[in-house]
């Protein structure tokens, strides 16, 4: 018999084919009073909430109806967030143009730059400061999005114009 995060997937699937989002994973957690059943879905751009309302509904009766979680459970239908890693062509493509974090299996040093995608030998392409580097996935033991906190803590800042005021001093 399969595995119940299989046929969570193999149930979700149509569903998901349906409101054209990308199907991630599903985790399992809870305890032994209340279990937690976690879909991850995404696409480029990220997934409206009537697609998340609509695969909630669909995949709850579906589940309901296979009676395949025993006792009380809650659905959670999320998107994966930062921490969730890159592992398939369609995760690279997807998240295109974001800022990844890069962990090597050689304890080299955490690489940061911009998902500039795959090439023709399947190996990512990051942009930084110092230009382009390739990495061979095979290299790689985690990447992940994350934030580019220099782009971000620069781009709220405004340049305060210094000079004499024209306005007169109350007395």
């Amino acid at each position: 018999m399969a595995d119940i995060e299989t046929i969570i997937k193999e149930l979700a699937e149509p569903i998901v084919d349906e409101l054209e989002i990308d199907f991630m994973g599903v985790v399992l957690g809870g305890g032994k009073d209340m279990r937690l059943v976690r879909v991850v879905v995404d696409k480029k751009g990220g997934v409206g909430v009537e697609a998340l309302r609509r695969l909630s509904k669909g995949l709850s009766l579906q589940l309901d109806a296979e009676d395949l979680i025993p006792g009380k459970y809650n659905l959670e239908i999320s998107s994966p967030g930062f921490d969730w890693p890159l592992t398939t062509e369609k995760d690279y493509e997807r998240y295109e143009g974001d800022w990844l974090k890069i962990t090597f299996e050689d304890g080299r040093p955490v690489l940061e730059g911009e998902n500039l995608g795959l090439n023709e030998d399947g190996d990512l392409r990051v942009g930084g400061k110092r230009g382009e580097h390739i990495i061979k996935l095979s290299e790689t033991s985690k990447v992940i999005r994350t934030v580019n906190w220099g782009k971000v803590s620069g781009a709220g800042k405004q340049k305060v114009k210094r000079g004499k005021s024209n306005a007169k001093k109350k007395k």
